[in-house]
């Protein structure tokens, strides 16, 4: 069977233990109670940047200090001519990701709380972050553990036998370290 067949493509969201994401959401900044209402709760998500015109000049100056974008679907005919300097990185706001929504609160929150996509490839390859070179053993440990078990439990009904071949952890650069893969899928299945 081919993984390019529909009941063998896997693609998910999982909540990490420990959040990777800082916020920037880029939200409208014409007058009115809708857009102050936006503002206000894209704050009281948790969003680490929030604006627009100001946002959009500093990052075509070259500022991406954040991981994750959120804009609404009325200004991103604007956040589109930002799309050389955000689509290389991955951070262009998607309305398939969930991050282009005019309910900015809810979409920073989940984002806060650790939400993480991840997607079989071709090859039947699952690369998903787990954490940052700042976590603790403890704190990676968990990310990891939350990712194989989704990873595990989605397995479809389809799909017949071993499901977890194997599996690696490591740093963006650095080598890979083999995980017990039996052992992982029996902790979780």
């Amino acid at each position: 069977m081919s993984w390019n067949e529909p009941s063998r493509i896997l693609d998910a969201i999982v909540t990490l233990h420990r959040r990777l994401e800082q916020v920037a959401c880029l939200l409208d900044n014409r007058e009115g109670p809708g857009q102050r209402r936006q503002h206000q709760e894209a704050r009281q998500a948790g969003a680490d940047y929030v604006g627009s015109d100001d946002l959009m000049e500093k990052i075509k100056g070259g500022w991406l200090d954040f991981d994750c974008a959120i804009s609404t679907p009325d200004l991103m005919g604007a956040v589109g001519k930002l799309g050389k300097a955000l689509g290389p990185r991955g951070l262009m706001p998607n309305p398939k990701t969930g991050t282009v929504t005019f309910e900015v609160g809810k979409a920073v929150s989940e984002i806060r709380k650790g939400r993480v996509e991840y997607k079989v490839e071709k090859a039947g390859i699952v690369q998903v972050p787990v954490g940052k070179v700042s976590f603790k053993p403890e704190q990676l440990y968990d990310n990891a553990a939350a990712v194989l078990e989704a990873v595990i439990k989605a397995k479809p009904a389809s799909c017949k036998g071993r499901y977890l071949m194997s599996a690696t952890i490591s740093s963006t650069m650095g080598p890979g370290v083999k995980l017990d893969a039996i052992a992982l899928a029996k902790e979780w299945s």
